[in-house]
């Protein structure tokens, strides 16, 4: 008799449980949030030599940035380098880049760009245009990439530039 009873119950969990499943509604797909840097590297021209000023500066193709990331314990949390674009653009995915610290690891406090390296032999001196020697801060502008599974957050930095090594005296005319 109590081998009858359990047969007939066996069917009926199996129906509850699947009818339940069935029911439940489908579990949205996490969209993915990234953190971008955005930025341009210049060379700054011997007309400005000694300022923060970039008139007259032309954009570096294949120079490199690192962004580096430090938490609220002063540790390097993420470093990677990035080069630049034809237009001295660079855009820096930080993939892998994690928050322990909601706010005082958050990248606006934690993250710096360094200029790294010029491809340019007439201008590849290291200079402080905007911190680029010892890290750029970023900026929120409120910048956002939206996809239906993506999301990304885009700072800023810089610009930053290199300057030439040899510049002729200002007031000097070269021959």
């Amino acid at each position: 008799m109590a081998s009858a009873q359990l047969i007939t119950i066996i069917p009926l969990l199996f129906l509850a449980i699947h009818t339940i499943a069935a029911h439940e509604p489908p579990k949205p797909a996490e969209k993915a949030v990234d953190v971008v840097v955005e930025g341009v590297v210049y060379c700054q021209s011997c007309n400005s030599y000694g300022s923060w000023s970039l008139t007259g500066a032309k954009p570096i193709e294949s120079a490199t940035v690192s962004v580096i990331c430090k938490d609220h314990r002063n540790r390097v949390s993420f470093y990677k380098a990035f080069a630049t674009d034809g237009n001295g653009y660079f855009y820096a995915e930080l993939k892998g880049f994690r928050m322990s610290h909601y706010f005082l690891d958050h990248p606006l406090q934690a993250c710096k760009v360094k200029l790294v390296a010029s491809p340019m032999e007439a201008c590849n001196v290291l200079s402080n245009v905007n911190y680029g020697l010892y890290g750029a801060p970023l900026r929120y502008e409120e910048k956002r990439l939206v996809g239906s599974n993506y999301e990304a957050v885009v700072y800023a930095a810089g610009p930053l530039a290199f300057r030439p090594a040899h510049c002729a005296p200002k007031g000097y005319d070269q021959p």
